[in-house]
């Protein structure tokens, strides 16, 4: 773990239970941006001294996009209802293989697959479309099922936790994102999407996949009117976990994107985080999450020339390519690019472009290895 010259000594480990260091590590968002981004840039080098940023080239395929949950923010699901009036969809098997193919055919070598929380949608569809895309695309890695999915599929099953998971796991399984933790604070998730499941759970089942010897991400979407310390605490939350654990590969955060969701009719007046906001925001990520080595800049919800400056922010990787991506569009975001363009602004950022595996854990770039990240 790299040392914070902005923070005094054991405030990140008593953050959690000390209410006065919370409020301590929230002032944060106070201090100037260049000097977040100047502390932030340090830990970065010390994590990362060779000046690569990762990159991967993959497809984000929603085999459904519909949804009992009905979250505020989200301009992506469909109800059941919709589904049968023809406005929502399920993807077959044959479907996803073929979205895989066209993403092989790209020089894509992953795939992160999302859906909503179907009703009818149980084990059966989800280990047999697993299984399916370990036999047809075994060099492909499968990144799939958030937590909440992960829930959906314990209370359709009547399973334990840890069985669908083994389950998961043994259908072929590779790592899963880290997707509807919003903001880890139980009086958020109770106001933006009182149906999802608590801090707690997604919590645990981070844990159990990392105590099967699997790996996560970690993220965060803020702008959704909650306060400062409760950022904090979702990083600390993060952070205390990945202390005892080790799983997380990387963080990830994104600014709310309000358009065409129900909390924006509910608060016409909303104004969305700024880009300012998203780079301090990122920084402290990279000051306080010094335990997880990757945080990754959205460009997928800021302009690329605001995810050029988060790389010298903390930022060590761009993310994906996005071959194909629904959700965030949906809610008005839409930013593009091309495995050429994010290589050209790495080096016009100042760093060498890598092209990574999911798990960070081997190079597809000449020359250079996975101890060089």
């Amino acid at each position: 773990m790299a040392n914070s010259a902005l923070l005094e000594d054991g405030i990140l480990d008593a953050g959690l239970e000390d209410a006065e260091a919370k409020r301590e590590l929230a002032r944060l968002f106070d201090r100037n941006f260049i000097d977040l981004a100047t502390e932030a840039d340090a830990i970065r080098r010390e994590l990362h001294p060779n000046d690569i940023v990762t990159y991967i080239v993959d497809r984000n395929i929603n085999y459904t996009n519909v949804c009992w949950v009905a979250c505020s923010f989200c301009a992506f699901y469909r109800t059941k209802r919709q589904e049968q009036k023809g406005d929502g969809y399920t993807l077959s098997i044959e479907q996803v293989l073929q979205k895989i193919q066209e993403t092989v055919d790209l020089g894509g070598t992953g795939i992160l697959m999302q859906g909503g929380l179907h009703p009818d949608i149980g084990m059966e569809y989800t280990t047999d479309l697993i299984r399916a895309i370990r036999r047809e695309f075994p060099q492909v890695h499968v990144h799939a099922l958030s937590p909440a999915e992960i829930w959906h599929l314990v209370d359709k099953s009547g399973l334990s936790l840890e069985e669908v998971l083994r389950e998961l796991k043994a259908a072929g399984l590779m790592s899963i994102p880290g997707g509807g933790a919003e903001i880890l604070t139980d009086e958020t998730r109770r106001r933006i999407s009182p149906a999802k499941n608590s801090t707690q759970a997604w919590m645990e089942v981070m844990e159990t996949w990392h105590s099967l010897g699997m790996k996560s991400t970690a993220t965060m979407m803020f702008g959704i009117d909650e306060s400062y310390e409760e950022r904090i605490e979702h990083l600390l939350n993060v952070r205390k976990l990945q202390a005892r654990t080790g799983g997380f590969t990387a963080f990830i955060d994104w600014v709310f994107q309000p358009d065409n969701t129900t909390y924006l009719k509910k608060h016409p007046d909303f104004k969305k985080a700024s880009s300012l906001d998203y780079l301090k925001t990122t920084a402290i990520a990279r000051i306080v999450l010094d335990n997880i080595p990757n945080i990754q800049a959205s460009w997928v919800t800021q302009p690329m020339k605001t995810a050029s400056i988060a790389l010298h922010a903390g930022c060590n990787d761009m993310g994906s390519i996005m071959i194909e991506e629904n959700v965030v569009k949906e809610a008005g975001a839409e930013y593009h690019t091309t495995e050429a363009e994010l290589r050209s602004i790495i080096e016009r950022s100042g760093f060498r472009p890598a092209k990574r595996s999911t798990l960070y854990d081997r190079s597809f770039e000449p020359g250079i290895s996975p101890e060089d990240f």
